[in-house]
């Protein structure tokens, strides 16, 4: 049997990425074939070159409410199935493992991140031309394939693979580990989510989980706000799942996945013989090595070219981040004054990592 360590990262990557560590460790044919797949890459040209064996994931959680029960969408308070149509990218990650697989970075992009969005074909076929949006509009325009040329153009890095991952398989993934543990330093009251709960140490389930990710009014900070809090939820997520005996028992984690296989899709290239790979490289990877962050920003209400409300990007820390990612550098700097001192850490992009627990602070 596999070292825990195996799925360790992949867990805090996303819910997303548990599923796909878990099908990695379980080894299952007939599971990995079942995964509904996504020609992700479809039509794209001229794409960043790749540097290195390092692997970089798109993570995608869409707004779609197909597969939760009647029940579960009252709880959740989100409207019916058909707000689905046209769904929309509630989240974005990109995932970056290194090529000796001993460090990542989870970096969330916010989805109001002011972008051009390529020249492309509508669902009807029809030419539209480039133009200025929020960077969630590319997803909604025109898929993985519109959103990854977005992304890639933005950041000059090469997507490798595409996961994505609806609200049911969210629900269902925290449910099957018995909730997990959040702390959260002020009440919420959240009029847009419908999350109250008071100030300290909550277990959630599945429908409440779901909430306290995308809570995003009660605190003034929109987006920004909900990203961290997705952030320490993944850790959160790390501590329950490498401790619950869904993941660390083959036996279970097939009936884990078989719950939750419709809400993930993965792009076409995602094979069985890449994840248990993947798995296997991934043993000595720890929580402390795993970098969480979000794309710095310069304007937190941006309006130009007929877009408002928008996030602008940092001109000169996000090109900076993203050139060390294509590198496959270290995002936090050590310094040492003299030889015999001991290192300090420089982090100018306000990273945290996956071990990190807020409620320990």
């Amino acid at each position: 049997m596999k070292s825990p360590r195996a799925i360790r990262f992949l867990t805090i990557a996303s819910i997303a990425i548990v599923a796909i560590s878990a099908l990695a460790w379980a080894g299952v044919g007939r599971i990995t074939a079942a995964i509904p797949r996504v020609d992700a890459f479809a039509g794209l040209e001229n794409r960043p070159r790749k540097e290195s064996s390092a692997v970089n994931y798109l993570i995608v959680g869409s707004d779609t409410r197909e597969g939760l029960s009647r029940e579960e969408i009252k709880r959740l308070r989100v409207g019916g199935t058909e707000v689905a149509a046209g769904k929309r990218s509630d989240t974005i990650l990109l995932i970056h493992i290194s090529k000796k697989r001993d460090k990542a970075a989870i970096i969330s992009i916010p989805r109001d991140s002011y972008a051009l969005i390529p020249e492309h074909n509508n669902s009807q076929g029809k030419l539209i031309p480039a133009a200025y949006s929020k960077i969630n509009s590319a997803y909604n325009w025109g898929g993985a394939p519109l959103l990854i040329e977005t992304l890639e153009n933005m950041s000059g890095l090469r997507i490798d693979r595409y996961i994505e991952l609806n609200f049911v398989g969210f629900v269902r993934m925290v449910d099957a580990l018995g909730g997990v543990e959040i702390c959260t330093k002020k009440d919420i009251d959240d009029p847009k989510s419908h999350l109250t709960i008071p100030a300290g140490t909550h277990v959630l389930d599945g429908i409440d989980s779901l909430k306290f990710v995308r809570t995003r009014v009660f605190d003034g900070l929109g987006d920004l706000g909900r990203m961290k809090r997705q952030q320490e939820f993944a850790g959160a997520m790390l501590r329950k799942a490498t401790s619950a005996g869904v993941l660390l028992n083959p036996v279970k984690m097939v009936d884990f996945i078989n719950s939750v296989l419709d809400s993930v899709v993965t792009d076409e290239g995602l094979s069985q013989g890449d994840l248990l790979a993947l798995g296997k490289q991934l043993r000595n990877l720890s929580p402390s090595n795993v970098r969480t962050l979000t794309i710095p920003l310069q304007n937190y209400n941006y309006s130009n070219n007929g877009v408002s409300g928008a996030v602008l990007w940092d001109p000169v820390l996000a090109p900076e981040l993203f050139e060390l990612i294509k590198n496959d550098e270290a995002l936090v700097e050590e310094v040492r004054p003299d030889p015999s001192s001991s290192p300090s850490a420089i982090d100018r992009f306000k990273s945290g990592t996956a071990a990190d627990n807020p409620c320990k602070d």
